[in-house]
């Protein structure tokens, strides 16, 4: 009994450590900004911003105005979703900074060829508590 405990400890840790490698990945990929510098890129209109949120999600606590809503942040497809202009600048965002829909989403856009990719790592919450406009999508 004691080694299938201890095989089954193995096998998470091992999966743990596989699952950090791949997040130190994505953020080597992906550069991060804050709210203040999306702010003055959005007022420039020199940027596309990307909610990587659910639709429920959204709906109860809104977007910032004018981003892209994904149809889902693992499975959307860049080609159709996003700009096809893939210089065009781009600022994924989800929650808040524990949640990582932002990045999963952004690292796609990079695989798909988008060359200059960021993430509000601060979120929606970021961005409210900053007293920036939100607006909620019709479901």
């Amino acid at each position: 009994m004691k080694k299938s405990i201890s095989a089954a400890v193995f096998v998470s840790f091992l999966f743990a450590g596989a699952a950090l490698a791949c997040d130190g990945e994505t953020h080597q990929v992906v550069k991060e900004v804050s709210v203040p510098q999306v702010a003055e890129l959005q007022k420039s209109g020199q940027v596309t911003l990307v909610d990587a949120n659910f639709s429920e999600f959204r709906v109860k606590h809104g977007v910032i105005p004018g981003a892209v809503l994904l149809s889902s942040y693992k499975d959307y497809q860049p080609a159709k979703e996003l700009p096809s202009d893939k210089s065009r600048k781009l600022i994924f965002y989800c929650a808040n900074q524990r949640c990582t829909a932002s990045h999963f989403a952004a690292t796609r856009a990079v695989e798909a060829g988008y060359a200059d990719v960021s993430v509000l790592p601060d979120g929606l919450s970021g961005w409210r508590r900053a007293g920036k406009p939100i607006s909620i999508p019709q479901s």
